[in-house]
């Protein structure tokens, strides 16, 4: 296997170091220097303390009034400058009200701040290539800030934002760490899975979201593959942002279609050098379970299938019942198998400070976690976090340099043991017989242990490093140039040695198989940026104008490997006897594109935001290559119209509209071209290839047109804040297969079809201060999205291969299923509904009843409480849904696995109030074909709704005035604590019977600062 090589990625990351450290040296001639040291006034220094009236204020800016030195208080709220007796000082803090006192001779100076919650309108939100007041936005962005993400102990950062954002959905696939997270912003825009994706910026730098990873090697763990997400230490956040708009994301163009998330690192502030360790550990369990059948259920259901087909003396292969297994044995194989205890333990060290010219911070973090499988599985992940920012001393010139490395190591059971754990007869034989081995049972059973001798392994690397460059060349003109590069990596295994079958088979290592996947990607990307910015009159003009080049080489190569001379060697390819190449492919992908921003505010009250983009793409066809899109937006601060203005009760209001257009490229690299596939078989030496794919020259972008108009009100000094958007997006040009006829030689042709999908909805958010005293604060936020998707067009959609999964007017999420009717009170069988009147129930006639799964509703509540030194903060996520239930998956009652206890009802015994068809071995054949059918039907998709207290952290702040400790804090947090569902299954989040749900997590920490 090969190892991991930073040679080429390493360079581009020291280059970028040397080249920011380089920029940051400016030296003066030393004459200039001491004329300006001599003509300084004489200056002492200046301290306090900063508090909010019963705490201290940490990180609050004391500025000298028309000078660039400025400074921030630390853990205690203490600060100290030095200045002139004659200077002013200018405390401002977000959040508070800015406060101004003259020096006036003083040498000590506290303050104390009001809280001023007009103000937060005025924090400045990251719109990716610029930022805009929250009070002046014409689109629709969500934040999060590191206050909220710190609160949560996860690993990756989309668990972040679950339940916090309207319009955006998330849904974790499986709990076993490395796996992945399910996001959509504002629903579905592609009829093509992958191409629903959003693009991730990490520090201005555009991160992929297509996974690495080899399905063949961890779809049977993670529940698909790695998750490149995992590479982005939550810990190291300072915000995401979530544009969602056409008017926040028109500016990204292509790439802008199903959202854009925004991540910015922390960086380092000004002030002295500061050292914060945080530390937590804890333990994760199963959040529920299913309620399975016990010893005497489950034989009475197997004892009773056995007569409905009059068999009357057991088959010797029914271990459970005829004797061979005890018939009073109980097993609780959800406690053996998934009910473990996963422990976490993550540790993070900072040091960070600066002066105003220059401020750095630099942080390593070590987490380790384990599952609740049985083994010694555990994932393992490092981090180093880097920043560097300087300016010049007139502030003309300035750069920031930020680095991200993180390495990990998962290894993980080949396989899921969920399904096992629902499945197994609960009378099987124990795991391990009296010496303390896998236990076989005289060979009547397949140990679920002996899958603990295979492992699945991998190895990951992301770099993600980036500089900015700006340089004031005149007053309000800036030019700026962003370079980025990424690199990632993954080397993932997976063995299966001979020691996972039955001894008794006596298989030897000629059965062993290999999976290898080696894979990596790298970018660059260059973004020259100018920046002007004038006043004219009682109005403001802000022109952007910029370009991207992007540069991505992605390579792969998979293969499998089995029979082996011995399982020493397993890991060895050059010993398999049989080799096969599953994937060996090198790709290129090239960007650019060109964007541009005008924006207009007249007095802060009428304002106008246009942006454009001309993309170009190296994945379409040369006639298709280059697009256009734009989306112009629009907001009326109405609360500042003198009808209005000074009003006591409404403090704020705004109308803000936008509309414009986006594409959407994800659909790999190389669609449009003729391309041919290795077969793979060997003719007199030589091996062929064959043809895979037509060429397609008039391939082309998939658009999206969003339409969205809002309100925001605030009342009563914004204590209480309300936001409505109603939004409509339309996703045309779909990028599809096309059916083509059997005698071309091909399936399908992939190119453009005139289907539109819609997604429409209404996003409410209700922001509220309840109470904000002395030693009391209690904030409440309650976000809540109803969403709508509907397929408006798809042209001959009958006679095409989708007929039978999508339907116009309805949503893209439906399954079309038999209508389950109920039970055949003379024959005990499960009726459906017969849709042509054939008098046969038959696939795809009768399967036209639509059941749609998409979410009706979904949102976050939210409260935050602080008393003196306590703090507490709460969500409470909830999700209206219908979703696939046990039923689907489940095997037929009377079959040789277990079952929910539900399945007890069962007819005849409770005839027509009966839930479940008679009992059967499989010798039924009509009792087989039913339960086929009601697999497949209405039945098996129900109610998924849940509620869910999503996360809470209790913290105390610890007094440390007698100590050389800035700061301490005790912290209790807990994820996925409480779930409230009707869901017939283990989660209604996952919603999976073969991977584990989302874990109940609780975790004790400590955060010091020196």
């Amino acid at each position: 296997m090969n190892k991991f090589s930073f040679y080429k990625g390493g360079s581009a990351f020291w280059y970028l170091i040397l080249f920011g450290l380089s920029l940051s040296y400016t030296p003066a001639p030393a004459k200039t220097v001491l004329r300006q040291i001599q003509s300084l006034p004489q200056q002492t220094q200046i301290s306090g303390t900063i508090t909010d009236g019963t705490n201290p204020l940490v990180g609050v800016t004391i500025a000298i009034k028309g000078k660039p030195t400025a400074t921030i208080s630390d853990f205690n709220g203490q600060y100290s400058i030095v200045a002139s007796p004659d200077d002013t000082l200018v405390f401002s803090f977000m959040g508070f009200k800015t406060v101004i006192v003259p020096i006036n001779g003083q040498k000590t100076i506290n303050i104390q701040l009001q809280e001023d919650v007009t103000s937060l309108q005025e924090v400045r939100v990251n719109a990716g290539y610029y930022s805009v007041k929250e009070s002046e936005r014409t689109g629709s962005i969500s934040k999060i800030t590191s206050k909220d993400i710190e609160k949560q102990p996860v690993n990756n950062p989309l668990a972040t934002l679950q339940g916090r954002m309207t319009g955006v959905n998330i849904i974790q696939a499986t709990g076993t760490p490395g796996g992945g997270f399910d996001i959509q912003i504002r629903g579905m825009n592609s009829i093509r899975t992958e191409g629903n994706a959003p693009l991730y910026v990490v520090d201005g730098v555009p991160y992929s979201s297509q996974s690495l990873g080899f399905s063949s090697a961890s779809s049977g763990i993670l529940a698909g593959t790695t998750s490149p997400l995992n590479g982005i230490n939550p810990s190291d956040l300072e915000s995401i942002e979530i544009l969602k708009d056409a008017d926040a994301t028109a500016i990204y163009g292509s790439r802008g279609a199903n959202g854009v998330v925004l991540i910015t690192t922390k960086k380092g502030k000004e002030g002295k050098t500061r050292f914060n360790l945080n530390t937590y550990s804890g333990f994760g369990k199963l959040t529920r379970t299913m309620e399975l059948m016990n010893t005497e259920q489950y034989l009475s259901m197997r004892r009773e299938a056995f007569a409905n087909d009059d068999i009357s003396t057991y088959p010797p292969n029914a271990y459970d019942v005829n004797g061979k297994w005890k018939q009073t044995r109980y097993t609780n194989w959800q406690k053996e198998l998934i009910g473990g205890t996963a422990e976490t333990n993550n540790i993070q060290a900072t040091i960070s400070g600066g002066s105003s010219g220059t401020q750095y911070l630099v942080s390593g973090t070590m987490h380790k976690e384990t599952t609740v499988f049985p083994g010694d599985a555990h994932y393992g992940k490092g981090v180093v976090h880097t920043s560097l920012t300087h300016s010049t001393e007139d502030g003309r010139f300035k750069i920031n340099f930020s680095a991200n490395y993180a390495a990990d190591k998962n290894i993980l059971p080949p396989s899921d043991f969920t399904y096992k754990a629902a499945v197994l007869a609960p009378n099987a034989p124990s795991l391990y017989d009296a010496n303390g081995n896998l236990n076989w049972e005289n060979n009547t059973w397949s140990n679920p242990l002996a899958s603990l001798n295979g492992k699945y392994t991998a190895n990951t690397a992301t770099l993600i490093a980036n500089t900015v460059l700006s340089y004031q060349l005149l007053q309000g003109l800036e030019l700026k140039t962003s370079l980025g590069y990424t690199d990632n990596r993954v080397e993932e295994s997976r063995i299966n040695p001979s020691t996972m079958y039955n001894p008794a088979f006596n298989f030897g290592s000629e059965r062993s198989t290999l999976y290898v996947n080696n894979a990596s990607s790298h970018s660059w990307t260059i973004e020259p940026q100018l920046n002007w910015l004038k006043k004219i009159g009682n109005g403001e003009i802000n022109v952007l104008a910029g370009a991207t080049f992007q540069d991505q080489k992605s390579s792969q190569l998979a293969q499998t490997g089995a029979g082996f001379p011995s399982n020493g060697l397993i890991y060895n390819l050059a010993a398999a006897s049989r080799l096969n190449i599953a994937s060996n492919q090198f790709s290129e992908y090239k960007y650019q594109a060109f964007f541009g921003r005008i924006n207009y505010n007249w007095k802060s009250k009428y304002i106008i935001n246009a942006t454009g983009r001309r993309d170009g793409s190296s994945r379409f066809g040369p006639s298709n290559r280059f697009a256009n899109f734009g989306a112009v937006g629009a907001a009326w601060v109405f609360s500042k119209e003198a009808f209005i203005n000074n009003n006591s009760l409404l403090s704020f209001g705004k109308l803000r509209a936008s509309f414009g257009t986006s594409g959407n490229d994800q659909i790999g690299d190389y669609q449009f071209l003729d391309t041919y596939d290795v077969t793979g078989n060997n003719y007199n030496g030589v091996i062929g290839v064959q043809p895979s794919r037509l060429f397609n020259p008039d391939f082309g972008w998939e658009t999206n047109k969003k339409l969205e108009a809002a309100i925001e009100l605030g009342f009563l000094n914004n204590r209480i804040f309300l936001t409505a958007a109603y939004y409509r997006n339309r996703s045309s040009n779909q990028l599809v297969g096309i059916p083509l006829a059997g005698t071309t030689g091909f399936s399908s042709l992939l190119a453009n079809l005139d289907a539109t999908v819609q997604n429409t909805g209404l996003e409410l958010e209700l922001r509220t201060v309840q109470f904000r005293r002395k030693n009391f604060n209690w904030t409440t936020n309650l976000n809540v999205t109803i969403p709508k998707n509907k397929l408006l067009e798809f042209p001959n959609l009958e006679g095409s291969p989708y007929a039978n999964r999508y339907a116009i007017g309805e949503s893209i999420s439906i399954q079309k299923v038999y209508h389950y009717t109920g039970i055949n009170p003379q024959t005990g069988l499960y009726t459906f509904e017969d849709y042509n009147g054939d008098g046969q129930i038959s696939s795809p006639n009768d399967q036209q009843w639509i059941e749609d799964t998409a979410p009706k509703w979904y949102g976050g509540f939210a409260n935050q409480w602080s008393y003196k030194n306590w703090a507490m903060d709460f969500l409470f996520q909830f999700v209206k849904q219908k979703a696939r239930n046990y039923l689907y998956n489940t095997s037929w009652a009377g079959d040789m696995v277990n079952q929910p206890v539900a399945i007890g009802n069962h007819w005849p015994v409770n005839g027509l109030a009966s839930e479940t068809q008679l009992y059967t071995t499989g010798e039924n054949g009509e009792a087989l074909d039913a339960w086929s059918r009601y697999s497949n039907s209405s039945a098996t998709i129900s109610d998924a709704s849940y509620i869910r207290l999503k996360s809470i952290s209790v913290s105390y702040t610890i007094s440390t005035k007698k100590s050389q400790i800035n700061t301490a804090r005790l912290y209790l947090q807990s994820q996925n604590l409480l779930t409230f569902t009707h869901y017939k299954g283990a989660d209604p989040e996952n919603q999976s019977s073969f991977f584990i749900p989302p874990l109940r997590q609780i975790t004790l920490g400590i955060q010091l600062g020196l």
